[in-house]
C-alpha cells in the first residue's frame, strides 16, 4: 500500500482570538486523520502549532518538515474578515504588519527574504478543490494572497523552502471566524471547517499522484 505523508499547520491562539481554527482544524486532522479516497493509499497526518510569530513560526514549521519530510504540507491561518473558507494563490515577499505579533513585534515595509523573488504560486490544484467543496457545499474563494502579516510570511518562507524540495506540494488555506455572522451569511462552523481542510487534503494528494498543468493552479 502507498502512503502520502501530509503535514498540517496552524497558528497557536493569540490575543482577542477566543478560538482560533487554525489550531483546532490541525488537532482534528491529526486525531482522526484522512481516509483516502482509494483502499490502496494510505495519508500519514502531522500537525504542526506555531506561534504567531515572525521570528519563531518558520523555524518550528521547518523542524517538523526536516522530521517528517512530507508529500504535501496544508498550511492554515485565520483571516478575520473572511466569510468562507480562502484558498489562497500566492504569497508575496512583502511583510507591513498592521498590529503586532505574539512577541510584540510589528516590521513594517519590509521583505520576508531580501533579494528573494516578489513572489511564488501555490502548488495546489485550487479548481479541483473548489469542486470538491461544491459537492459537499462547503463555502470558498479564491484570494489573491494571504496579507503582509504572519500567515503569509509563514506561506512565502514554505514555498521558498519548496524550491529545493520540489517533490514536495505546498499551499495555504485561510479559515473565516468560528460562527462569525456577515450579514446574509450565518458563520461557518469549526466542524464545517474541519471537513474543508480534510477536502483540501484529499485534493492535493489526487493532485500529487497524477499533476495537472500549472496553469490550473493558478487560474
Amino acid at each position: 500500500m502507498d502512503t502520502i505523508t501530509v503535514v498540517v499547520c496552524g497558528f497557536d491562539p493569540y490575543k482577542n482570538i477566543t478560538v482560533n481554527p487554525s489550531r483546532e482544524v490541525c488537532l482534528a486532522l491529526d486525531r482522526e486523520g484522512v481516509t483516502a479516497d482509494r483502499s490502496d493509499l494510505a495519508i500519514g497526518v502531522t500537525s504542526a502549532l506555531l506561534p504567531l510569530s515572525f521570528q519563531n513560526a518558520w523555524p518550528k514549521l521547518q523542524e517538523t518538515l526536516e522530521k517528517v519530510h512530507p508529500d504535501i504540507v496544508i498550511a492554515t491561518g485565520l483571516k478575520t474578515h473572511a466569510q468562507s473558507v480562502m484558498l489562497e494563490r500566492c504569497a508575496t515577499n512583502f511583510i507591513d504588519a498592521t498590529k503586532p505579533d505574539a512577541d510584540d513585534v510589528q516590521p513594517r515595509r519590509l521583505p520576508i527574504i531580501p533579494h528573494a523573488p516578489e513572489a511564488y504560486w501555490t502548488h495546489l490544484p485550487l479548481h479541483a478543490i473548489l469542486g470538491r467543496f461544491a459537492k459537499h457545499d462547503i463555502p470558498a474563494s479564491l484570494s489573491s494572497d494571504a496579507g503582509t502579516f504572519v500567515c503569509n510570511s509563514l506561506f512565502y518562507q514554505l514555498l521558498n523552502w519548496s524550491q529545493e524540495h520540489n517533490r514536495t506540494l505546498a499551499g495555504f488555506v485561510s479559515l473565516p471566524l468560528v460562527d462569525q455572522a456577515h450579514g446574509y451569511m450565518p458563520g461557518m462552523s469549526l466542524d464545517r471547517m474541519i471537513e474543508a481542510t480534510r477536502e483540501v487534503v484529499l485534493a492535493a494528494v489526487d493532485y500529487y499522484r497524477r499533476p495537472l498543468p500549472p496553469e490550473i493552479l493558478r487560474a
